[in-house]
């Protein structure tokens, strides 16, 4: 999904998605195996950075999942917890350096230059506009400042997606906009040039979950507040048959010899660097001060010369 910052898409209901997490903020803990696996990956990738990042933003913050995962990391001495619903950012609040904000991630409340990093767990995926989004944080890093995020890509619910179309179009005769676009990873690092930031790097990985059934993971998703905000979502409940024959399909074509169902969550990392004068660039064409042939012991040939036999 590709965003143009001047007329961005308006794909999501920014007051559903608040309400979701709202509902959730209650139920969440006990349904976080997602977050928290992600939160340890970004945690060892960030560990793995030998700098220090004293003000911090966990932006998209949930119930505040991070935190035990950055305790004594990197020299982090104030983690704000900033959510789009209040009621999430109310149970990560926590002691004053680790205060919890209700702020919407397409305007963001902080000043230029104001954060060391910036790190977002799963908190991404339901912005309309996140080129703007991503150029607001790199407004808001000091420069040479950190932005390292996880956002679940394309092939997130994959199987949930086909069994859903194959069960509408055989009761209802029609598809409607169920689950939401993702971001692609071949976009991704063009998106982080495009708001402003240098060294940017973007890089897959994919869970698996086994279910029991399409029910549990549907029970899954509402719980963490994933569930369908689609602006062009149907508003009324769905039919009954519609979902029983969702969770047919769904042990039709991808259930295993003991019947269980797999559910692909694929999540991009994004890492890149808010711009400084003493950052490693590319040398401009014609400035290196060694030659490639003698590194290599090898004779230089001008274009169009031909090798000697």
């Amino acid at each position: 999904m590709t965003l143009s910052p001047q007329n961005p898409l308006q794909v999501f209901d920014r007051r559903a998605v608040r309400e979701h997490r709202d509902r959730a903020a209650t139920t969440i803990d006990d349904h976080s195996f997602l977050l928290d696996t992600v939160a340890s990956q970004l945690a060892e990738r960030l560990g793995e950075i030998n700098r220090q990042f004293p003000t911090a933003l966990d932006l998209g913050s949930h119930t505040g999942q991070l935190r035990d995962h950055l305790h004594g990391r990197n020299g982090i001495e104030t983690l704000i917890h900033s959510d789009l619903s209040p009621t999430m950012a109310i149970r990560a609040d926590g002691p004053p350096k680790n205060p919890g904000l209700a702020a919407d991630e397409e305007w963001l409340p902080f000043a230029d230059q104001s954060l060391d990093l910036v790190i977002s767990c799963l908190g991404l995926h339901w912005v309309n506009d996140l080129p703007g989004t991503l150029t607001q944080i790199q407004r808001a890093l000091k420069p040479d400042g950190l932005f390292l995020a996880a956002l679940l890509g394309g092939e997130t619910l994959k199987e949930l997606r086909q069994a859903l179309s194959a069960a509408e179009l055989d009761e209802e005769g029609g598809m409607s906009p169920r689950v939401s676009p993702f971001v692609d990873v071949r976009d991704a690092g063009d998106l982080l040039q495009r708001a402003g930031f240098t060294l940017p790097l973007a890089d897959l990985d994919t869970l698996t979950v086994s279910y029991p059934n399409a029910f549990k993971l549907m029970a899954d998703l509402r719980a963490m507040g994933e569930t369908n905000a689609v602006i062009e979502r149907r508003k009324s409940l769905s039919r009954r048959s519609t979902l029983m024959a969702t969770a047919q399909k769904y042990l039709e074509l991808f259930a295993d010899s003991e019947g269980r169902i797999p559910a692909t969550f694929q999540v991009i990392y994004l890492t890149a660097w808010a711009p400084h004068p003493d950052q490693q660039k590319a040398l401009k064409p014609g400035t290196a001060t060694s030659r490639l042939a003698n590194a290599l012991e090898a004779e230089e040939i001008a274009a169009g010369e031909k090798a000697k036999p």
